[in-house]
């Protein structure tokens, strides 16, 4: 009878292990946005939490931790525990051109796992509504004329726009101040809309509205293709600025010991919910394009990130972009 109980017991335990090992996750997980809310890297995490959120069964709550051009949050990322239930959205600042400004105490490549590459999209030349130019190249000889007055709102050295303004004057021979924001795109385009600053280059996740609401001006899309939402908006080969391409790129990420369970039921999801009609029309509409289902994977993530590495740490280093 002692033996029967005991066999009963086991199977009962086994089978409670294998119940709890399929229940993940079992509470709602974070996820770090090394920026401040409003932003282009809040706005990216809040819309695939949610497009996420019917996959895993579970909520997830955004942790804005902002500073230092996002290093700050980066660290936070690293330095959480590996359970599965904390990960990072990341992006090509963070996650790249960081990498070759600053002296970080982590390695991206080393102390993180990769989960799954996320949308991308391109930056957009917004201006304030009365900037004294009426278009993208009228815009470049005004600046051409009158070197160093002109002020560009950034989220820090080093910051995607930083690193499109100092590639934007070595094309174009261009010279004008660069104001830095510790909380990025929000409140550089709130200071823009109040007329505080001239332009930046910012994303069209968090630009668009503004622009479709008259609040700015959206002289040139940083690609050779128009964006999808905004048609009008000519190219920088159209507009005056040939080749002056730049793309912020988002991913998901998670400290290393991450259990591999967790990485491949977030990384599921996120697939998931960039194939959803719905939600790749939302992520359209907010000019974002979503990577083929080949390089949405975690090894197409961990490759990708060390070709932009490659590719962006050594045009930094030429330009001679360091904090200073």
């Amino acid at each position: 009878m002692q033996r029967l109980l005991l066999g009963v017991a086991l199977a009962a335990l086994a089978l409670a292990g294998t119940a709890a090992a399929q229940s993940y996750p079992t509470r709602p997980i974070t996820f770090i946005v090394p920026y401040g809310p409003g932003g282009p890297a809040d706005t990216m995490g809040r819309t695939m939490a949610e497009a996420m959120r019917p996959h895993l069964g579970q909520s997830i709550v955004i942790e804005n931790v902002t500073g230092a051009n996002g290093t700050i949050g980066v660290g936070r990322m690293v330095r959480a525990t590996p359970d599965g239930y904390t990960f990072g959205v990341g992006n090509w600042p963070s996650m790249i051109t960081n990498g070759a400004i600053y002296k970080l105490n982590y390695d991206i490549q080393r102390d993180l796992e990769p989960v799954v590459r996320l949308p991308h999209n391109p930056y957009i030349a917004v201006v304030r509504k009365n900037f004294p130019a009426k278009d993208f190249k009228e815009m470049i000889a005004w600046l051409k004329a009158n070197p160093d007055k002109a002020t560009e709102g950034t989220a820090g050295v080093g910051s995607g726009q930083h690193v499109s303004g100092v590639y934007f004057q070595k094309v174009t021979g261009t010279k004008f101040r660069f104001v830095p924001y510790k909380a990025g795109s929000a409140d550089i385009i709130r200071d823009m809309v109040a007329g505080h600053i001239d332009f930046t280059f910012d994303q069209a996740i968090t630009s668009l509205n503004h622009i479709k609401g008259g609040n700015v001006r959206g002289y040139a899309v940083t690609s050779n293709q128009r964006l999808d939402a905004a048609p009008d908006i000519p190219t920088v080969d159209e507009a005056g600025a040939p080749g002056v391409y730049i793309s912020t790129w988002y991913g998901l990420w998670a400290p290393k010991g991450t259990p591999r369970e967790a990485i491949g039921k977030l990384g599921e999801a996120a697939r998931k919910a960039m194939a959803d009609p719905a939600v790749r029309a939302k992520l359209a509409a907010l000019g974002q394009q979503i990577p083929a289902p080949a390089e949405q994977g975690a090894a197409a993530l961990a490759a990708f990130t060390k070709a932009e590495i490659d590719k962006w740490h050594a045009l930094i280093k030429e330009a001679g972009i360091k904090v200073e």
